[in-house]
């Protein structure tokens, strides 16, 4: 396993497109002192937090979760399901969050951009293999994908000029 330090080295600067270095930040702490240790996760564009998260939320908020086929393993996985409505009510932690860079960092970005994990595709937009050519290819469908990862790729292809 990474340190944070490496993780967040990898995301910023070895992963992130050169448009946008500077510009995006990512933020993880666990509360040491807390009786459980629990923390938060955040993505953050021009130092302002868009994408934020933490452990209770999952709890706190559960009762704003649809109740779909996907409700249960929202609820009851110890890494919640990460679609749409799970970033959007901040149901996810530091441990979501490096369960995503796990998996976006042993897979192509291919896959990562097809990934269930919507934190995986997140963090495959922003990536610096994805060029201006599949980012214009991926324009074509962006109106079918959830209103937050649109906020990452209109940040993404507004950064390369298309």
């Amino acid at each position: 396993m990474y340190s944070w330090s490496s993780i967040r080295r990898k995301l910023e600067k070895e992963y992130l497109a050169l448009s946008l270095r500077g510009r995006i930040q990512y933020f993880v702490t666990r509360y040491k002192r807390s009786h459980d240790q629990e923390g938060r996760a955040a993505i953050l564009i021009d130092g302002e937090e868009v994408l934020r998260g933490n452990y209770y939320n999952k709890f706190f908020k559960s009762d704003l979760f649809p109740r779909d086929e996907k409700y249960f393993s929202r609820i009851r996985n110890e890494y919640s399901y990460m679609d749409e409505v799970a970033l959007e009510l901040g149901c996810f932690d530091q441990r979501s969050f490096y369960s995503a860079f796990k998996e976006f960092d042993n897979q192509s970005i291919e896959d990562s951009l097809k990934s269930d994990n919507l934190l995986v595709r997140i963090f495959a937009v922003l990536d610096r293999r994805i060029g201006k050519r599949r980012l214009l290819k991926m324009r074509d469908e962006i109106e079918k994908e959830p209103v937050i990862f649109q906020l990452f790729f209109k940040l993404r292809a507004d950064a390369e000029q298309i």
